[in-house]
């Protein structure tokens, strides 16, 4: 048995080619799939619920794919909608998706599958010991799972249940990226292994071909193996790049952690059959004895306001190191003068970074660095927006003349692209949570709902 996989593009919104796409749906794949989230941008999509790709982007996408699932009549699966799977994200999506059907008079049976999770029943979980921490996760007490949203991550059963209660389109919040893929060829008897394994390999598009790029590749899964194929003109696969994806968003190189167990591409053998396709054999999938359910949460932490500029004068830069923590204590004091001490200056962070002089790296920074020219970045970090603003019109003020002891008088020490330089960055997140759920059942934490298009 064959099963045909189409996966146009690694997140919905990005924008692949509409005639590599055509040649995909030519093959008659049985089914569609593609990622809509991730949380690779940081916590600001989960924590605010607003998907980090424009409607329009996503429109003009999901367009192009619900029109291929009605020539074909094959089940369509998008995942992690609105970036962050939040239910915000999932009817958000299934709003674009209903103007679109309306447009094109598309009909079709949808199926909305939720992950968003109650604080009460977090903490249930919690009571029993059922939430456990994974690595370098952070530390948390019963009150985190009432702070900010938190999303449970899906894996295939959910995905299955919505297949086999006859959905054609399934839109899903949070879920593996992988179990998007693996959920078709899964239900229907494909060898766990190669399906798993074609999955991870094809779940960010063309991200493995060389040069990767937004686009599609389609996979040709069988028996023992399966052919993954990059389907835009002028790219290829090879074995390397098809392995080093293994890689991706892991930390073993050849164990890649699903809800209901681990994929395995130690003995993976990897083969160039053309310039444009690689067969790939040998993974196992391992079941886990016991099946968890990831949990991803994040806070609103404050309001932020960001300065730009840039300094181009050595003895300025030489001086910074000592200047800076000057300038901390200063702005302390004119935060108790300037607000009547009913703002603690404890309460705001204010960061320098030096891009130029370690600002990525930081105290990991392997070399000595000596720049002629620093950009610097000044985040002021407040309780609301309006503290944060008014802070920092005087820290711009005041690092734009930095007291220099080499010069007389008054000097320029920053340039400021921008005017007025202080920019409202607008809210600040973080996660609170990289931890499972143990003891739970595949699809207890997810809710479905089905309904009619057309």
């Amino acid at each position: 048995m064959e099963f045909r996989m189409l996966a146009p593009t690694g997140v919905l919104g990005a924008g692949f080619d509409a005639d590599a796409f055509r040649r995909g749906v030519a093959a008659r794949p049985q089914v569609i799939a593609c990622d809509a989230g991730s949380t690779d941008s940081g916590p600001a999509a989960l924590g605010s619920g607003v998907p980090k790709l424009s409607a329009e982007a996503v429109v003009r996408d999901l367009r192009l794919l619900l029109k291929a699932r009605q020539e074909l009549g094959v089940p369509l699966i998008i995942g992690s909608c609105g970036t962050s799977g939040r239910d915000t994200g999932v009817d958000w999506t299934a709003g674009l998706l209903r103007r679109i059907a309306a447009e094109e008079g598309l009909r079709f049976t949808l199926g909305l599958i939720y992950s968003d999770q109650p604080a009460d029943r977090l903490q249930e979980l919690w009571d029993a010991g059922r939430i456990r921490a994974l690595p370098h996760a952070p530390a948390v007490d019963r009150d985190t799972f009432g702070l900010g949203p938190v999303v449970a991550m899906m894996g295939v059963e959910p995905i299955q249940r919505a297949l086999r209660e006859g959905c054609d389109v399934i839109l899903a919040g949070r879920a593996s990226d992988t179990a998007l893929f693996a959920a078709y060829p899964h239900l229907h008897g494909a060898a766990p292994g190669p399906a798993w394994h074609a999955a991870k390999t094809v779940e960010c598009g063309a991200a493995c071909a060389v040069p990767p790029s937004a686009n599609g590749l389609l996979v040709r899964l069988r028996d023992d193996h399966f052919e993954v194929e990059t389907l835009l003109p002028g790219t290829r696969l090879t074995p390397r790049s098809v392995a080093a994806h293994t890689l991706y968003e892991n930390a073993d190189p050849y164990l890649i952690t699903e809800p209901s167990g681990v994929l395995d591409t130690t003995h993976a053998r990897y083969t160039a059959v053309d310039e444009r396709t690689v067969r790939v054999a040998g993974a196992l999938y391992h079941p886990s004895p016991e099946y968890t359910v990831k949990l991803e949460g994040a806070q609103l932490v404050g309001h932020q306001t960001v300065m730009i500029g840039g300094i181009r004068d050595k003895v300025v830069i030489d001086r910074l190191p000592e200047l800076l923590p000057l300038a901390r204590a200063y702005f302390d004091a004119k935060i108790l003068d300037v607000f009547g001490g009913r703002i603690d200056p404890a309460d705001v962070d204010i960061d320098y970074r030096l891009y130029g002089a370690g600002a990525v790296l930081g105290a990991r920074e392997p070399a000595v660095l000596a720049p002629a020219e620093l950009g610097v970045l000044i985040t002021v970090t407040a309780p609301d927006q309006s503290t944060a603003h008014a802070v920092s019109t005087f820290v711009a003020h005041a690092s734009s003349h930095l007291p220099i002891p080499e010069y007389d008088g008054m000097v320029s020490t920053i340039a400021y692209p921008f005017s007025p330089p202080e920019m409202d960055r607008g809210p600040l997140y973080r996660f609170t949570l990289n931890h499972v759920a143990v003891g739970v059942g595949p699809t207890e934490l997810f809710r479905t709902t089905t309904e009619e298009i057309g």
